[in-house]
């Protein structure tokens, strides 16, 4: 194989970047890359990725209420209420679930005691508990509170099948057999379990998972006039007989306690959505057979998987997010609100839209298109817009507006960590609106740290999307993302050190030229499960 000499061109910031010469990859190499449905040139741009400057969004001040953010009054939610029920009706909504998420993370401490547990006791950790080590507290309180997970009952008999006494060994301090039966396939196997598989949720008689959770919510505002309600989760292809199975036995049950008809899919990240893994001198990683190494490109790359529904409203929410019924009926008020909102603010601009795009130069159209613009959508206009012949000030209007939209429930920052709705300059001045991550922020900057520390909001994942064009096509979503805004970050496997690159993240650099709208939702409407013991908050007990 010849060796080129690297070129140097420049990245997007004007720093110079080597350029990769195509011959980096043998003839086995690219019947690979081919055959994950990608080309030479796109893996080539992503390596010249890890030689860049790590991307940072240029924060400008964080969105709060009045500036960035909206509250929607009293007076006002009637009107979307019912604008939300006609489209509603219309079969226009469609719930987008993220799935494929490991329960891993949440299994994380009792995992870690699990395999202490041959030199470990009880009675050690307890100590440990008691000078305040936080890993072996939080393995206490899940050892005191093992009966009050919805699992419990599933737990005790699949003990009682295998001839073991759940509460036997419980008195007696004995947790490496009930983390056995409870983590690995000798039992339940959560470790190796989706999130969305798990019971969360114990009622009087029955439990349930995030999953039946997600299908009994959206019955209450995503079914047509017809009773069809129809939603969409992305899972990993070894799971999906799992979920198909629950499904089976489950939709009968709740279509007739709901009285709908659900339409469920399924879909996988795409392979050609995985990224090519780097060494840490930024060439392509291999593996133990010399094959190059891909990695998940993050959930970014579900950007495909939506694109692929063909929807025109779709709610969008995190799998772990779900209450007990007692406490839908807030979440489901503020779902039919920002759809309605939603819904409302979609009519307004595509009928501005259309008179743009179909009638004579209107002066006085074109200056309450630019109004509404930016008050309505906080649209920001570069300084030589008012130096544009008024057919160019409308051309710049329709271009500007004909985008993919989102309305982003927000809720006051209560230290969960995540993203959050922040003003951000673009490169040519101008201020955006957008849900911006830890990552993407150099907080290296004193300034750019303290705009951070500053934030009053968070982005709890809970989207309502329009994704059709005023001529109610499928807009091409890729072409507002911004493909620059990737995430860089380190792995090691089998004792070697590589880095992989997670695309754009979905609501982050994926929505990035999308038309954005901040509205604030209730605290109560956020419930996420990131640790097992979350599981025990009030808002997901009995």
């Amino acid at each position: 194989m010849t060796t080129n000499p690297p070129q140097r061109s420049r990245d997007f910031m004007g720093q110079p970047v080597q350029r990769l010469p195509e011959e980096l990859f043998t003839e086995a190499d690219v019947q690979q890359i081919r055959s994950r449905g990608l080309s030479e040139s796109q893996v080539l741009r992503q390596l010249q990725h890890f030689q860049r400057p790590a991307f940072f969004a240029d924060l400008a001040r964080p969105c709060t209420l009045g500036d960035g953010i909206r509250r929607i009054s009293e007076n006002e939610q009637a009107g979307f209420l019912k604008l939300h029920e006609q489209a509603a009706d219309r079969g226009r909504f469609l719930k987008f679930v993220p799935a494929s998420g490991a329960a891993s993370r949440m299994f994380q401490v009792p995992s870690y005691y699990f395999c202490q547990c041959e030199t470990l006791s009880l009675e050690e950790i307890s100590r440990a508990a008691a000078e305040g080590d936080p890993g072996a507290r939080s393995f206490v309180t899940f050892c005191e509170c093992l009966h009050h997970f919805a699992f419990f009952d599933d737990l005790r008999t699949v003990m009682w099948e295998a001839g073991l006494d759940l509460h036997g060994l419980t008195a007696e301090g004995r947790y490496r057999e009930i983390l056995e039966h409870l983590l690995t396939e000798a039992g339940l196997g959560y470790l190796s379990l989706p999130k969305g598989l798990l019971k969360f949720h114990a009622y009087e008689s029955f439990s349930r998972t995030p999953f039946e959770e997600h299908l009994v919510e959206a019955a209450f505002y995503a079914r047509d006039r017809e009773g069809r309600c129809r939603l969409h989760f992305t899972i990993l292809p070894e799971h999906q007989k799992r979920f198909q199975d629950l499904l089976a036995h489950k939709q009968p049950v709740l279509e007739e306690l709901l009285n709908c008809r659900f339409q469920v899919d399924f879909s996988f990240q795409s392979r050609a959505t995985d990224t090519i893994a780097a060494d840490m001198e930024n060439r392509p990683c291999r593996d133990e057979q010399g094959r190059l190494l891909f990695w998940p490109g993050g959930h970014g790359a579900l950007l495909t998987n939506l694109a692929c529904l063909d929807g025109d409203l779709v709610y969008i929410k995190n799998i772990d997010n779900v209450v007990p019924d007692r406490l839908k009926e807030p979440t489901v008020l503020w779902k039919r609100i920002m759809g309605g909102f939603l819904a409302a603010l979609q009519e307004k601009v595509h009928g501005y839209l259309e008179r743009l795009s179909s009638g004579p130069e209107d002066r006085r159209l074109v200056a309450e298109v630019r109004e509404f613009a930016e008050t309505e959508l906080l649209v920001s206009f570069p300084d030589f817009y008012q130096t544009l012949p008024l057919s160019q000030q409308r051309d710049f209007l329709v271009q500007r507006l004909n985008r993919p939209m989102r309305v982003c429930g927000v809720v006051k920052n209560e230290g969960e960590p995540g993203g959050a709705p922040f003003w951000v300059r673009e490169q040519d001045g101008s201020l955006s609106l957008q849900i911006v991550e830890t990552a993407q922020v150099n907080l290296d900057l004193p300034a750019q740290r303290d705009i951070w520390a500053s934030s009053t909001h968070f982005n709890p994942v809970d989207l309502v999307l329009g994704l059709r064009d005023f001529r109610g096509r499928a807009f091409n979503l890729q072409e507002f993302m911004n493909p620059d805004a990737v995430f860089i970050s380190r792995k090691s496997k089998d004792g070697r050190k590589f880095k992989v690159l997670e695309l754009p993240g979905l609501w982050n650099g994926s929505m990035a030229h999308w038309l954005t709208v901040f509205v604030e939702v209730p605290l109560i409407t956020f419930n996420p499960v990131k640790t097992v013991l979350d599981l025990l908050r009030p808002e997901h007990q009995p």
